[in-house]
């Protein structure tokens, strides 16, 4: 079984603009991950203004009986979220690993406008490979 089922990322505005899904079960179609992607980013915003602690940057982990979900949210407000196994680690690290990969394979393409969904084939063939090496590394421990 994977220890990730999905990875979504949103832009600043609550739109999606990446989801893979690398689970087997559960499989969702687009109108499902849209509303996902719009409701993690609501709760995220409404986290954010509720936190009693000052300078809260919102929900980083929600912890549900079936899965966990992990959130990771750039400075430029974009935030990137894996959906996976209850309990599985060092998501945080690999939230930091799509980071870089989007800074530099999404960002750095002249070709991509800012805010639109991200297509670019040199991102997702290095996402999976990062996807691989951490699932690799989830088996060894």
């Amino acid at each position: 079984m994977a220890a990730i089922y999905s990875l979504y990322i949103i832009n600043k505005s609550g739109g999606l603009i990446f989801y893979k899904d690398y689970g087997s079960k559960g499989r969702m179609d687009t109108n499902d991950s849209l509303r996902v992607a719009s409701l993690w980013h609501s709760m995220h915003a409404i986290s954010q203004q509720l936190s009693p602690t000052l300078g809260c940057s919102g929900i980083e982990l929600l912890e549900a009986d079936t899965f966990d979900l992990h959130c990771f949210q750039s400075l430029t407000g974009t935030k990137f979220f894996v959906v996976c196994e209850p309990g599985t680690q060092h998501m945080e690290a690999l939230l930091k690993v799509v980071y870089e990969l989007y800074t530099d394979y999404v960002l750095k393409n002249p070709f991509y406008e800012m805010e639109m969904p991200i297509r670019c084939e040199l991102f997702d063939i290095n996402l999976t490979q990062a996807i691989q090496k951490d699932r690799v590394a989830l088996l060894g421990r």
